[in-house]
C-alpha cells in the first residue's frame, strides 16, 4: 500500500490574515508588500527557467550541427578534412559537455519548484473552465391549430398515464408519479384533466368527478407556480408538494362549500353545452377538429377559465398564503 507524503503541507505561505503583528506596523501594507515579494520571487524563478530551457535547446542545436559536420568530413579523404575533422570532434565534445551541465541546471531548477512552499497562487489550479447558462427561451405565441395538433399528440401518447395520475389520492404518491413521469407536468395535462371532469359530471359519477378535480387544481396550482417564478413547471412541482403537505388546513365547512360550487359550476356548463347525454362522444372515444376537444366542443382552456370563480391562490416562494383576510397562513382549496 502506498504511502502518502504530506510534507509539502508542513510549510506553505496561507492565511496571513490569521498572522499576528506589532501594533504599530501597519498589517495590511505588511499583507500587501508579502504578496507583492512573493510575486516577484516567482516572477524571477519563471525567468530563470525561461532562460535555461532557451540555453538548452541552443546547445542541442549546436550539438546537432557539429555531429553533422563530423559526418560529413568523416566522409571526405583529402588532407584538409582530416584536418577540420579533429576540431570538429574536438567542438562535438564541447557541445556534448556543455549540454549536460545545462540539463542538470534545469534539472536542479526543477527540484527547486517542488521545494518551495505553497502559496494562494500555487496551491490549486484550474482543471478546466467553462460556464453553462440555461437561458429560458421566449415564449411563441401559438396558432389554434398549433395548440390543436399539440393536444391531440400529447392525448394519443400519454393518456393512460394522465388517467393514472388523475385517480390517485395521496400528495406523497401524486408527487412520486411526477417524478417518474415529469413529461406530465403541462399544460395538456390541465387541459385534459378538465375534460375528464366534465366527462365524469355529465356521467353522474360525481365521487369520481370530485377526484379528478382535485387533481386538476394539483396541476393548476404547479403551472401558476412556474408561471409566478418564470421557471419551468417541470422544476417547481417538488416545491410546490413540499409547501402544501405542510400547509395548514383551512375550515372544513368553507372548503367543502368551495368544493360543492366548483362541482355545480361544472355540472350547470356541462348541461348547458350537452342538450342531450345519449348523442355525445365520450372523451375516451377519437376527437378531431377544433371543437372535437371536450364533449359537446367544449375547449378546456375555456372551461378552466369560466368555472374558476374563485382566482387561484399564489404558492409564493415563502408559503402558500390565501388572498382573502381569512386570518388563515396557508389552505388549499379545491375547486374546477
Amino acid at each position: 500500500m502506498s504511502r502518502i507524503d504530506y510534507s509539502v503541507w508542513d510549510h506553505i505561505e496561507v492565511s496571513d490574515d490569521e498572522d499576528d503583528t506589532h501594533p504599530n506596523i501597519d498589517t495590511p501594507s505588511l499583507f500587501r508588500w508579502r504578496h507583492q515579494a512573493r510575486v516577484e520571487r516567482m516572477e524571477d524563478y519563471h525567468k530563470k527557467g525561461d532562460d535555461i530551457s532557451k540555453a538548452l535547446n541552443e546547445s542541442r542545436r549546436k550539438l546537432a550541427e557539429a555531429q553533422k559536420k563530423v559526418q560529413e568530413l568523416s566522409a571526405s579523404s583529402t588532407d584538409d578534412a582530416k584536418a577540420e575533422l579533429s576540431k570538429a570532434q574536438a567542438e562535438e565534445k564541447k557541445q556534448k559537455k556543455e549540454e549536460r551541465d545545462i540539463d542538470k541546471k534545469l534539472a536542479e531548477h526543477n527540484r527547486e519548484e517542488k521545494k518551495m512552499p505553497w502559496n494562494v497562487d500555487t496551491l490549486s489550479k484550474e482543471g478546466f473552465s467553462k460556464s453553462v447558462v440555461n437561458v429560458l427561451p421566449d415564449a411563441t405565441e401559438e396558432t389554434e391549430e398549433e395548440k390543436e395538433t399539440k393536444h391531440k399528440t400529447f392525448v394519443e401518447k400519454n393518456e393512460k398515464q394522465i388517467k393514472h395520475f388523475g385517480m390517485m389520492r395521496r400528495w406523497d404518491d401524486s408527487q412520486k408519479y411526477l417524478s417518474d413521469n415529469s413529461h406530465l407536468v403541462c399544460e395538456e395535462t390541465a387541459n385534459y384533466l378538465v375534460i375528464m371532469c366534465i366527462d365524469l359530471e355529465v356521467e353522474e359519477k360525481h365521487s369520481l368527478m370530485e377526484q379528478v378535480a382535485h387533481q386538476t387544481i394539483v396541476m393548476q396550482f404547479i403551472l401558476e407556480l412556474a408561471k409566478s417564478l418564470k421557471v419551468d413547471p417541470r422544476g417547481c412541482f417538488r416545491q410546490f408538494f413540499a409547501k402544501i403537505k405542510t400547509a395548514q388546513i383551512s375550515s372544513t365547512e368553507e372548503a367543502f362549500q368551495r368544493r360543492a360550487r366548483g362541482r355545480s359550476g361544472a355540472s350547470s356548463r356541462a348541461g348547458a353545452k350537452i342538450p342531450s347525454k345519449s348523442n355525445e362522444e365520450s372523451m375516451y372515444g377519437k376527437r378531431s377538429g377544433r371543437n372535437a376537444w371536450g364533449p359537446g366542443g367544449l375547449d378546456p382552456v375555456e372551461v378552466r377559465r369560466q368555472v374558476q370563480n374563485e382566482e387561484v391562490h399564489r404558492v409564493g416562494s415563502g408559503s402558500l398564503t390565501p388572498k382573502t383576510d381569512m386570518g388563515m397562513k396557508k389552505r388549499m382549496i379545491i375547486y374546477l
